[in-house]
């Protein structure tokens, strides 16, 4: 589920070609090799650094402190899809503007609440490669805001964490489904489906009961409601994920209750605000095993999509790729992906892709055989 910098807007001419608005932090993907250099010659060439080291003291600490003291959204800051990334933002974990490096953002998961190291390389990475700049190291974890400029000409993308089919995924616990509307945004009738769940099988809190209901439902909604719903790789992998991170990362680590009073909850997906005198968890955890196991299996999921009308849900044959592990099989289609957006860097850009390639790797170097797209 996931960094202070000031930023300016940049002005990219392409010279008797089309005039292209870029900010640091947006994604270059699609553009062409002159492109890039044109852009490249307006900021700072950071390219891709070395994944940060764990952080040292992973026991349970105040994090809701005098020096991260939650302050409300302004109009120039970036806040997206991960309640958990926005929380780190509007209590300076992240930078507030909600731009941020990668190896910022490793940091801040481990601190705020104290995510394994490993998971957190690989969701930090896998979002980067496929949302961030990687010749300028930044990327927003929301999108594009009004001072932003156009967006880069097609086939790129719209920068940050809300770009649809990249990271960002359908069937989200309390955003809208992008082709369904705002799939970055609180949505208050989703959450009161949590509610309502919660209620009924939760004992009035979030925990692995509730959040296995809440995903099958969401999941249905979209089957039902979305024509193009996709629910395979990546998604299918983080949307398990994504629905016991609240349970894992939300909860006070000094309470021994295994649900999450409602209240605590809305005020993390809505405002982005952890609860007052609030302390991370006492280990470092990735998310249970034993309880993304139960939420799959409470009910029969397979990996698959809609054929462009509702209701006809069809099983993705490819979902493993070449793969015989599953995350293996996820870290191959972040590796495609990068390949398809990136299909022929050079430079500083083809550093850059390598250098972050190699980091998206090192969570999952002791499992899988790493892709080398670009020798």
């Amino acid at each position: 589920m996931f960094l202070s910098v000031q930023f300016t807007i940049l002005a990219l001419q392409l010279a008797n070609v089309l005039a292209v608005a870029l900010n640091p932090y947006d994604s270059l993907a699609g553009l062409t090799r002159d492109e890039v250099d044109a852009f490249a010659r307006t900021v700072k060439v950071v390219g891709g650094q070395p994944a940060p080291a764990p952080i040292a003291d992973t026991s349970m600490k105040l994090v809701n402190d005098a020096a991260h003291p939650w302050m409300p959204l302004t109009a120039d800051q970036q806040r997206g899809p991960c309640p958990g990334l926005n929380a780190l933002a509007s209590h300076g974990w992240l930078p507030r503007s909600g731009v941020a490096t990668p190896g910022e953002i490793v940091t801040a998961v481990q601190n705020g609440f104290n995510m394994e190291y490993n998971r957190a390389l690989l969701v930090t990475y896998a979002a980067f490669l496929v949302n961030g700049n990687l010749l300028t190291n930044l990327m927003s974890i929301g999108g594009i805001s009004r001072l932003t400029g156009p967006a880069p000409p097609a086939p790129a993308l719209a920068s940050g964490l809300n770009t649809h089919g990249t990271f960002e995924g359908d069937a989200s616990l309390s955003r809208s489904d992008a082709a369904l509307g705002d799939n970055h945004s609180f949505n208050e009738t989703l959450f009161q489906q949590i509610i309502d769940i919660s209620n009924k099988v939760g004992g009035g809190r979030y925990n692995v009961s509730a959040a296995a209901e809440v995903r099958f439902q969401r999941f249905q909604q979209s089957v039902a409601e979305n024509p193009g719903f996709f629910f395979s790789t990546p998604r299918f992998n983080t949307a398990f994920i994504e629905t016991v991170f609240p349970i894992v990362f939300f909860i006070d680590g000094r309470s021994t209750d295994p649900g999450l009073d409602l209240d605590v909850m809305r005020d993390f997906f809505q405002n982005s605000r952890m609860p007052p005198d609030f302390h991370r968890r006492g280990t470092p955890s990735g998310g249970s095993d034993e309880e993304l196991d139960f939420v799959m299996a409470a009910h029969d999921y397979v990996p698959g999509f809609n054929n462009g009308t509702v209701n006809s849900f069809t099983f993705d044959p490819n979902f493993m790729g070449t793969q015989t592990d599953t995350l293996c099989a996820l870290y191959e289609k972040f590796v495609n992906t990068t390949m398809e957006l990136y299909p022929s860097p050079q430079g500083d850009l083809r550093d850059a892709i390598n250098t972050n390639l190699d980091n998206f790797f090192i969570p999952v170097s002791t499992r899988c055989t790493q892709i080398f797209p670009f020798p």
